[in-house]
């Protein structure tokens, strides 16, 4: 199942440079092995805004509610979530 997420991030002012920067390591860490797996199919950055726009591909929302709730950024995160389905007036045979 593909679905299209957005995630803006929302550090504390008051937060610690280095909790800041640890976070925001693991968080890189995990995006790209999730990336390589295929889950999380793309990436992108919201100019001017620390805030992105994803598409995922997994087996079911709770797959996605697990793998979003194991973010290290998570719990400073506000996320909408939408389920995409193939457009008929789509070219291509796959999704990829």
């Amino acid at each position: 199942m593909l679905f299209h997420v957005e995630m803006e991030v929302r550090l504390p002012v008051d937060m610690p440079a280095s909790q800041a920067d640890a976070l925001k390591q693991a968080e890189r860490e995990l995006a790209q092995a999730l990336q390589r797996s295929g889950q999380w199919r793309h990436l992108w950055r919201i100019a001017g805004r620390y805030a992105n726009v994803s598409v995922f591909d997994v087996e079911s929302i709770d797959e996605l509610h697990r793998l979003l709730t194991s973010l290290p950024l998570f719990p400073f995160m506000k996320i909408g979530v939408t389920p995409l389905c193939r457009h008929p007036s789509s070219i291509h045979d796959d999704d990829r």
